[in-house]
């Protein structure tokens, strides 16, 4: 039996606000979304530094500064027309597909 897809309230490319954890209140844009471990990346949110090993190019090693996840669940997307947090839901649009929208507008995303 094959499993099915994921479907996620956000997207790469979204702008969203973290509701919970460590980064509670930040903003970012999504870089990337990771189905399976149903997480997402935001562009200077969730940073982790990574101690990088000495090497003939860097003798005395290094500290890497990289974003990290945050899980999808702490996340809420930002409404592009109003710059506020709102819940997402699906409806069929004029074309017979199914789009995002936003529960406090009630506009399509």
């Amino acid at each position: 039996m094959e499993k099915k897809k994921a479907k996620f309230h956000i997207k790469t490319g979204d702008t969203v606000v973290v509701i919970a954890g460590n980064s509670k209140g930040k903003q970012g844009l999504v870089t990337e979304v990771l189905v399976e471990k149903e997480r997402a990346k935001i562009e200077g949110v969730a940073m982790i530094t990574k101690h990088i090993k000495p090497t003939a190019q860097s003798p005395q090693g290094s500290l890497l500064q990289t974003e990290g996840t945050v899980h999808i669940s702490n996340l809420m997307l930002i409404d592009p027309a109003t710059k506020q947090p709102t819940r997402t839901g699906r409806r069929v649009n004029e074309n017979g597909k199914l789009q995002r929208y936003s529960k406090k507008t009630d506009k399509f995303i």
